[in-house]
């Protein structure tokens, strides 16, 4: 069953089109991802399933629901949270001050201890710096805030935006184990990564995007085989 169907979804920026009559689905329970180059659309499409952006044309649905045009406060209530690129974080704010931003929804609100408890162990290292100003925390630190923040929405559908950007090897492999980790309790996942090899090993299923339109489409397994993709993103 699709969680989320996109249907021939254009978008644009003033008088410039980003997005190009795209049509995509994320199956209920599984990673997929969504691959391209920078600049080929991927954080706009994630931004206009959010509500952040206003398509010009198509629809987008969620479980069933048409959420093209919903407030993102409404988006998010159904259940669909965005770990942004680059955290965005509140920096003077303490670990578990930004944790909790995560369950003020009306849906979430009344899960908050359980939801922090979670959180908490799936990432010891947060509970021990909970006191912390988010400032002072390494970049692994702050995306596993970013990621905790996001799981304290009680999501339906999680959606990454190049979550190892800027990390070190060691911490890139945490991120996928940490992604998997979520994968094998049950949520669903949409995944923007540049890492691609990683994200090829670790998808259902994947899109590709170049210049704002889909170009390619297929299992993590059949695109690694894939001699484009080879190519392009994989260097050989």
């Amino acid at each position: 069953m699709n969680i989320l169907n996109a249907k021939s979804v254009s978008v644009y920026y003033g008088d410039i089109q980003a997005l190009w009559d795209i049509s995509l689905s994320v199956t209920s329970g599984q990673i997929v991802a969504l691959l391209g180059t920078n600049g080929a659309g991927k954080t706009t499409t994630l931004k206009t399933i959010c509500g952040l952006l206003s398509s010009a044309s198509g629809q987008i649905d969620f479980e069933g629901k048409l959420i093209s045009g919903l407030p993102v406060h409404d988006i998010a209530n159904l259940g669909i949270t965005l770990v942004p690129e680059g955290r965005q974080l509140f920096p003077k704010m303490d670990v578990e001050e930004n944790l909790l931003i995560g369950s003020y929804l009306s849906r979430t609100h009344v899960h908050r201890a359980k939801n922090l408890s979670k959180v908490y162990e799936l990432f010891p290292r947060l509970a021990e710096r909970k006191n912390q100003t988010a400032e002072t925390l390494s970049g692994g630190e702050q995306q596993m805030v970013a990621i905790g923040r996001a799981l304290m929405q009680s999501p339906k559908l999680i959606m990454f935006d190049e979550p190892s950007l800027g990390l070190s090897p060691i911490l890139v492999q945490e991120v996928f184990r940490v992604i998997e980790e979520l994968h094998s309790q049950g949520l669903t996942i949409f995944l923007v990564e540049q890492n691609v090899h990683q994200t090829l090993k670790i998808a259902d299923y994947c899109y590709v995007m170049e210049n704002g339109r889909i170009v390619k489409e297929g299992t993590g397994k059949d695109l690694e085989k894939d001699a484009s993709i080879r190519e392009t993103y994989l260097g050989f």
